[in-house]
């Protein structure tokens, strides 16, 4: 059996990395003390995060807990190093970082990225490792990330699966925004999780579903569900993923799903976030929050009572697929 999170509903790290905006660091520790409060025992982080920044915050909560009490993730591909004058220009990461940062997908470079996070969240073990922005929409490997895939798939893979068979990770697999990296992952390597980014939600889901779920299913492999609400846009958020600009099908789309919501009484983002646990395939969705009443609001989301109709209403008009899971089907 593929190693699952210790519960289905986590919390992505990016906001508490200044992704968008600025956080108060008080504030994301408040943020973690109410996902702890409300039952959430799965927390996914990476290096990348604010080059820092959300491994700290989270370790400075995370530190005192028992390991055994939860499940953690982090990434490897990028190793930190310090530099006080690096450009944020284009990045997606606000406040003052003092981190730049090289790719390295070896297999030395998997075990120092999974040392130096340690240190930064100072606890003593991670669960999973997801090798990061191993794409095709990385933009800065633009068409040369097959080399980095090489590298990774004689370096990192095989090192990760090496410390799980030794017991110091759980399991391993890809966090990525696309589904070609996973596909080709699946035919070369063992995983045992995968992060799927920005594929599965209301919004995108047909080709997760059709292309991935068949051999993840047959292999005991598991989908970790990011971007459930498209980085904020099924929560009213003016952006689509990580980019202001809204795709016209996207906002199209949308405004067919809050019209069947509103005949129905349904929350959007309560149907959102259930939509994107519904399959079996999936063992985690890890929606993110920087203030304590978005991750409380959040966890409830999974609790809210939506009616059957809504969902056949969905199929019926052709916004969700079909075969889909639906909750409680």
């Amino acid at each position: 059996m593929t190693y699952k999170p210790k519960s289905k509903i986590g919390l992505g790290g990016v906001a508490l990395g200044n992704g968008f905006q600025q956080h108060p660091d008080d504030q994301c520790l408040q943020t973690m003390e109410a996902a702890w409060d409300a039952g959430v025992r799965f927390f996914d982080t990476s290096p990348w995060y604010g080059l820092g920044i959300s491994e700290r915050r989270m370790g400075m909560f995370l530190k005192d807990k028992p390991k055994e009490d939860y499940t953690i993730s982090s990434k490897i591909g990028r190793i930190l190093k310090p530099h006080a004058n690096f450009s944020q220009d284009g990045l997606l990461w606000k406040g003052q970082m003092n981190f730049a940062y090289t790719y390295d997908y070896t297999a030395e470079g998997a075990r120092k990225s999974i040392e130096d996070s340690l240190q930064r969240l100072g606890i003593p073990a991670l669960d999973v490792v997801f090798i990061h922005d191993l794409s095709p929409d990385n933009g800065d490997m633009k068409n040369n990330w097959q080399d980095y895939y090489k590298i990774a798939l004689k370096g990192a893979m095989p090192e990760l699966s090496k410390m799980r068979d030794e017991g110091l990770i759980k399991g391993w697999g890809l966090g990525v925004n696309t589904l070609t990296p996973i596909l080709q992952t699946l035919a070369d390597a063992d995983p045992d999780i995968f992060l799927s980014a920005c594929q599965y939600s209301l919004i995108e889901h047909e080709e997760l579903l059709n292309l991935v779920f068949p051999i993840v299913e047959q292999r005991d492999i598991s989908i970790v569900v990011g971007a459930p609400l498209c980085a904020g846009f099924l929560a009213g958020k003016d952006r689509y993923l990580y980019d202001d600009t809204i795709p016209k099908a996207a906002a199209e789309k949308l405004e067919k799903l809050k019209a069947i919501a509103k005949k129905y009484q349904v929350d959007l983002l309560a149907a959102a976030l259930q939509f994107a646990g519904a399959a079996e395939q999936v063992s985690a969705v890890i929606p993110g929050a920087h203030t304590p009443m978005q991750v409380q609001q959040n966890v409830e989301a999974f609790n809210v009572h939506i009616p059957d109709e809504f969902w056949k209403s969905l199929k019926k008009e052709l916004l969700i697929a079909e075969h889909a899971a639906i909750p409680n089907s």
